[in-house]
This record gives structure tokens, sequence and C-alpha cells, in this order.
């Protein structure tokens, strides 16, 4: 069974089940500063699963685009990928266990008619802080999964949470049975050994952890699910790994084409990287230094390294993009409609690469030359890292120039300091996804309705060309990202400021509307990011100055959000300018 088709079975079903079909959020998340990419189907639906009232209703399901880039590094083995896409189904505080988990068994069993017994679960085992659920486990006995099928585990395995507080609760996950024989008399599916596969996961979230550790029930409980598109077309397919499915052969086989020397983990990795910067670029994702660009850059630029690898010409690469597009815009239409910027922001990128690299082995041939002056035939593991970090350059590279001029190199310290500077690179990732779903509050929420204010007063001064190109929002500020063709002048960005606070002193009211989305449309409502929503939309309205389709939250009046100040206006991208603001207290 084909990936679309396992994707339509699944949309179609839930619909039949009373739930609304919701389109894909971006992979660039809107007003989220948790995560650089939106990495899970309830990411975009935060608002709601916090008790927010959602236009389509109390049951959803969609496919979403997600991206992962913890495991970057491993990409290339026979099951890592950074870009898959989730189907969820959603119970906003409508149906709860039994419902979800009959759904389940019943999608699984009779839609995609995968044997029972091939099928194993499951659930959470109590502790202290939520009792055992027997709950999950009694509702999947009635469905059909025999007892010695369900498995009991810890909070390290059947336990959901986002950050360190915040929503949560028990799940329960179903695994595929390979047909690989057990590797001992224990192997279960807490087992890694490749026998059973995770498939979908139920979380029901029931609690809500607080900062200090405890957890207290919500009034609210939530049904949160995902299923790995690729993964389930792998089983179904009877494939061994997902780069063997329809969504990655033709690309595969191309490149075994081209390739001088065939080497399946580069093959995989230029497939993966490419599949994934183009989903990325297409969602509005550019190269950079920093952030989600610095991610976008590292994908490409590792795709182009193994291209060089594999011997095949880097001119290629238009090429292989017009292969993936006709080979995915069934599934993505917007990949069709973004076919040159891609192409132009992948070569543009492999351009500077190949400078990063001249550069590279410029500094490579200094370090060779200080290195025979000191009469050494070594280079030192921190000018081997040093060539890495500053200037982009691969270790594989340095390997082979090191081979090519009769010299050394200290690689134990070498993976010493990549290891650290890994470790760092995790840290920060963590620190980014810090907070999750607790990170709403009072203080986001004004800076919520403070964007509003902005992305009006900048089309006032500016002209209406100004559309919101992304923001981002923690406790201490806002960033607003915004077309606009030159650097704003102090005395615009004077006059933007000004008539913000005007509007916050004014302590307009803040109403919300349902309505269609041609029905926003007709009412003037601006809104960026429309695509993201279903038929039915949320219409903000700020008093008489700004009315804007948005998921929320926002304050109900301007008057106590503070004084907003803008700290700096600068360039974010070609056509793109930034400006950073605070609301101070007064």
């Amino acid at each position: 069974m084909k990936a679309i088709e396992i994707r339509n079975k699944y949309l179609n079903f839930f619909e039949r089940n009373g739930h609304k079909v919701i389109p894909s959020a971006s992979l660039i998340p809107e007003n989220d500063p948790s995560v650089l990419f939106t990495t899970a189907g309830m990411q975009p639906l935060i608002p709601y699963l916090m008790g927010e009232k959602h236009p389509e209703g109390t049951r959803l399901t969609d496919y979403q685009k997600c991206v992962r880039t913890v495991d970057i590094e491993d990409v290339g083995d026979n099951r890592h990928l950074t870009f898959f896409e989730m189907l969820g189904n959603w119970s906003l505080g409508d149906y709860f266990k039994e419902e979800a988990i009959q759904m389940s068994y019943d999608f699984l069993t009779k839609e995609l008619q995968i044997p029972v017994e091939k099928l194993s679960v499951t659930v959470f085992a109590g502790d202290e802080d939520a009792p055992r659920d027997t709950i999950s486990a009694e509702c999947w006995k009635k469905a059909g999964i025999p007892e010695n099928r369900i498995y009991y585990f810890g909070k390290d395995n059947n336990w959901w949470i986002a950050g360190n507080e915040g929503p949560c609760g028990p799940d329960t996950e179903m695994f595929y049975d390979t047909g690989k024989p057990a590797c001992s008399d224990h192997c279960d599916p807490s087992c890694d050994c490749g026998k059973y596969v995770e498939i979908w996961n139920n979380v029901f979230m029931e609690f809500f952890k607080s900062a200090d550790g405890t957890y207290t029930k919500l009034k609210q409980h939530n049904v949160d699910t995902g299923l790995g598109l690729e993964r389930m077309a792998m089983l179904l397919q009877g494939k061994k790994t997902p780069y063997e499915i329809e969504l990655f052969a033709p690309i595969m086989d191309k490149l075994k084409e081209l390739a001088k020397t065939d080497d399946i983990q580069s093959r995989r990795i230029v497939a993966e990287h490419l599949r994934s910067s183009m989903m990325i670029i297409c969602d509005g994702g550019r190269p950079s230094n920093i952030d989600r660009g610095y991610i976008l850059r590292r994908l490409i630029r590792r795709m182009t390294r193994h291209m060089r690898k594999l011997g095949i010409d880097l001119n290629e690469i238009s090429n292989l993009v017009d292969i993936n597009i006709n080979n995915l815009k069934e599934m993505y239409p917007e990949l069709e409609n973004n076919r040159e910027t891609i192409k132009n922001v992948l070569i543009e990128e492999k351009n500077k690469f190949m400078k990063t690299l001249e550069n590279g082995e410029k500094e490579f041939n200094k370090a060779v030359e200080r290195a025979r002056r000191e009469g050494k035939n070594k280079i030192d593991g921190e000018t081997v890292f040093n060539l890495y970090e500053t200037y982009g350059f691969p270790q594989e590279i340095t390997v082979e120039l090191a081979e090519e001029n009769g010299v050394e190199l200290e690689l134990d310290k070498f993976d010493e300091l990549y290891k650290a500077h890994q470790e760092m690179s995790r840290l920060g990732a963590e620190q980014k996804f810090k907070g999750g779903l607790a990170e709403q509050n009072e203080q986001t929420t004004a800076y919520h309705t403070a964007t509003h204010l902005l992305h009006q007063a900048l089309r006032t001064v500016l002209g209406d060309h100004v559309r919101q190109n992304g923001s981002n929002i923690t406790t201490e500020r806002l960033r607003f990202d915004f077309t606009h063709p030159q650097k704003v002048t102090p005395e615009e960005l004077k006059k933007v400021e000004d008539m913000v606070n005007e509007q916050i002193k004014r302590d307009l009211k803040v109403t919300c509307e349902e309505m269609t989305l041609d029905e926003a449309r007709a009412s003037g409502a601006i809104g960026l990011f429309e695509h993201k929503y279903g038929d039915r939309v949320k219409v903000y309205t700020i008093g008489d100055f700004s009315k804007e389709i948005c998921g929320g939250p926002h304050v109900e009046h301007t008057g106590d959000m503070g004084r907003f100040v803008i700290k700096k206006e600068e360039a974010s991208s070609s056509g793109v300018r930034r400006i950073k603001a605070v609301l101070v207290k007064e």
C-alpha cells in the first residue's frame, strides 16, 4: 500500500468518525519559540490542547509535515529521517480512552488489514504520580488484543509531556511484529532488537505537571495521537527501510545511476537531506548561520558533501530536484509551485559551500606548513576541530587531504572536542524546547496581541505591501519578520512605535469571531498563515484598528499590555526585515 493511500484512508476513516480534516501547518512554526521546526502534529494545536476553542470543533484529524533534527548525524542508517509525515487525530475534551482505542484498532485491522496477531500494545504501569492504566488495557482486550500481548511499562516508555511542565498523561503505544525471531525469552516491545516496531501512539492528556513536580487532574481531557507515515508504508510494503518505499525509490535509483562509487549510506543521506531541504525551503526556510537557517545549511552541505563522495557532478542538483518534485507533487503540491525557488536556494548554498571548501583547504595547507616548520608530521586535534567548527570544513575531507600530503592527524583529540560540541548543541536544542505547552502565559499572550498591533501599524506607515513573514515570542520579547524592500528609517520606526502605544492607551477591546475563510477575507481580515487553517477560522478584531486571522491567544483589552518599545530593526533575509520589541510595565 502506497504512502498516499495510507494517508487518504486515515483521513477518510476519521472523517467518517466525526472528525474535521484540517490542513497541515507550515514546517516553520508560527509564534512558537520552543522549537525551530514543527516537530509533531500536536504542536500547531497547542492553544486548543490548553483549552482554547478550535473553530472546527472538538474532533480533528490531519497529516502534518514534521522535521526533527536531533539525529541528523544518524541519517544514513536504515531508519532515521529528518523530514517525515505524521498522521494524527485529536479529541479536544471530547472522546477519551475507550473510543480512541477502538478507532485505532479498527483502522489498523479493518482499513489497513493488519492481522491482529501482528499487533502488540503497551500501557502505563503506574507509579506514585498516577495509577496503573488498567482502563486502556481493558479497552484493548475488549477491542480484540489478547491479554498476553498487552504490556505494562513505566514513564520512560508510556508517559508523554512536552518540556518540564504542562499537560501530560499516560500513553498507549501500538507495535507491529516484523516476524523476526525473538532475541531472548524476555523480548518484548521495549526491546530494540527490531522484532517490534512502534507504529502509533495515543496520548491521554489527563494531568498537569507543575514546575514543582506535582501532578493535578486537568479539567479538559484530550487525546493526541501520532502515526508515522513512512514507517507504516515501509512495514505494509514489506520493505526493510523507508528508503525502499516509493517516496525514495526514484531518487535512490537515480543516485545509484549517477554515482561513480556505490555507497548506500551516502545515497541515503543525499536522498533524505534533499527531500528535507526542499520541504523546508518550500515553507519559507532559508540557509543562515543561526537557528533553523543553520539546520537547513547543515542539511544542504551534508548532502553536497556526500554527492562529492559518491562522485556525482554537483550540477545534477537541479535534475535531482525535478525528479523529487515529479515523484512527490501528488502528496505535496506546494513543491511544484516552488520549483525554481527550491533550485535557486540549493544551488546558491552549494556554491557557498564550495567556496568554504576552497578556504578550508587553504587553512589546511597553512597548518601543514606550520607543522613542518616545527619539525612535525602531525596536525593537532585543535586545528582539525577549528577547521570543522570555524570554516565548516568536514573531517572526512581533512582526512583525505592529510593522506594526500602524507601527514597524520590527532583524531582522538578531535573526537573529544567534537563530542563536547555535540553535547552543547544537544543541550541547546533541549533548552529550545524547555517550557513546551506551558509557555503560554499572560506575558506571551500580551506579546501575541502586540504583534497584531505592530503588523497593522507597519502597514499604515510603510504601505500595504507589508505582510507578516513569521514571528517568535518569548516571555521577554517579541520578534516580528515582515516584507519590506529597504531599511526602515528611524522616523518611520518612531511613527510605528507611537501608533502601537496609542492603541494600547485607547484600551481597545479585543473580540473574536468564527467564520469561513472566504467571509474572513471579505471582511478585510489579513493573515499570512491562512493556509494552515481549515474551512472555518478565528478572526481577532482589536477595536477599529486591526482585524486578523489567527489562532490566538490574545488579551481582552489592550490597556494593560504595557508600553511598547522597539529595540532593534534589521535585515532578516532578502526583502524581509525584522523588528525586536518589548512591552514595559509602567
